[in-house]
């Protein structure tokens, strides 16, 4: 089963393909970059901030991602910053991971681009 089924099924809220897929993405940022950070954490260099960027990446994405599937009622403005600000979010954790040459690292900042894309999409979807 599909979060964007999920969402389609719901007896109120319009269907929003574009939200239902960075709401799939954010769940998934989320526990790539959580992941990501416990990776840091076991190599051998000071990762410090790479973990740091990763966790707050992961809880933002988190937060935003159960948001996105709460269809009841109606606080697009809220839910629009939010997306934008998780757009950010994953660009500055996908920063932080380009700079170090960990497989993990790659993969985190893969994620939080597609993420990222996804959470601006949806933005503009709820114009």
């Amino acid at each position: 089963m599909s979060i964007r089924k999920m969402i389609s099924l719901h007896p109120t809220a319009k269907d929003n393909v574009t939200l239902a897929d960075a709401a799939h993405h954010l769940m998934y940022c989320a526990k790539m970059a959580a992941s990501c950070a416990d990776a840091c954490m076991a190599e051998q260099m000071d990762m410090t901030q790479c973990i740091r960027m990763c966790l707050d990446c992961s809880d933002v994405c988190e937060a935003t991602g159960r948001l996105a599937v709460r269809r009841t009622g109606n606080d697009q403005p809220m839910l629009r910053e939010l997306l934008e600000l998780c757009a950010r979010m994953c660009e500055a954790c996908a920063v932080e991971c380009e700079k170090h040459g960990h497989d993990h690292c790659k993969l985190c900042a893969q994620i939080c681009r597609e993420c990222a894309e996804d959470c601006r999409n949806a933005a503009v979807s709820l114009a």
